[in-house]
């Protein structure tokens, strides 16, 4: 089988390593150290986009304020989203976050003896003050995140290109300009704002 053909930049992205006790426990990996990539999640979505990387980053950025120079606990933190889960992009970042930090809703994993519950950490229509909250169930430590993608804009062409696209009436060579401008976008989210405090924004809750 051929290996998927993703963009070359996606290889260069930050990653995000964490603990999965429950893969630990049932031998799913060696000591339940997992690495994901951006390509996890765009495996994930089916598609590669702004929305998608932030999520990533947003979620790389949380784990990092809560866990410092420690492996983030996978399964050991619970997510709110102040919005809906229909709501604009929250079901698309959410499902990020569930990838990587094992947080579910009721259909999630309902542990073995009391361990390794993944089921209700994923919550939405939360009342907190910005758009995602990551908890520490051990410590409680909480910090809350948003994306703000307007500071990262991209070609205005794609504006004129995209109702091309998506009308079917683009040629092979508009089509071919608009993918490369669009993963642009999401290249220069990955590579050059992954650490920018003024995209990711992350907040510390006392």
């Amino acid at each position: 089988m051929n290996e998927t053909a993703f963009p070359q930049f996606m290889a260069s992205a930050p990653t995000i390593v964490v603990h999965d006790a429950l893969a630990g426990f049932l031998g799913a990996v060696d000591d339940g150290i997992i690495e994901y990539r951006y390509a996890d999640a765009v495996r994930l979505a089916g598609h590669s986009c702004p929305t998608v990387a932030s999520a990533f980053l947003i979620v790389r950025r949380a784990l990092g304020h809560l866990f410092r120079d420690a492996l983030p606990e996978r399964g050991g933190i619970r997510v709110d989203c102040r919005e809906r889960r229909d709501a604009g992009v929250t079901g698309v970042v959410a499902s990020v976050c569930t990838l990587v930090t094992g947080a579910a809703e009721d259909g999630g994993f309902h542990g073995l003896g009391g361990r390794f519950v993944r089921r209700d950490l994923l919550r939405f229509a939360q009342p907190i003050g910005d758009e995602y909250r990551f908890t520490r169930i051990d410590t409680n430590e909480a910090v809350e995140a948003s994306a703000h993608l307007a500071r990262v804009p991209g070609d205005p062409l794609i504006r004129e290109l995209m109702p091309r696209c998506v009308a079917g009436v683009a040629s092979d060579e508009e089509a071919a300009q608009f993918r490369r401008l669009w993963q642009d976008r999401v290249r220069r989210l990955l590579l050059e704002h992954a650490d920018d405090p003024e995209v990711i924004v992350i907040r510390s809750i006392d």
